[in-house]
């Protein structure tokens, strides 16, 4: 694997990293501020930071393999 491509890997990694981190945040926001009223939304919210974290633990799985290798 050549740098452009482990660098590719590593940006995509801090990306997925971002997006988790933007969802856990509206999670957050959803439950301190908006509950009990908001409550319908609770479900969708949480499958979609939950297959972002999962996104970025793979990204994250993904880049650390390539660099132990080189």
């Amino acid at each position: 694997m050549d740098e452009t491509e482990l660098k590719a890997l590593t940006k995509a990694a801090r990306r997925a990293k971002r997006i988790a981190s933007e969802k856990a945040m509206a999670l957050h926001d959803l439950v301190e501020d908006r509950l009990p009223a908001a409550f319908e939304e609770l479900p969708q919210l949480a499958e979609e930071t939950y297959a972002a974290c999962k996104a970025w633990e793979e990204a994250e799985a993904a880049s650390k393999a390539v660099q132990a290798t080189v």
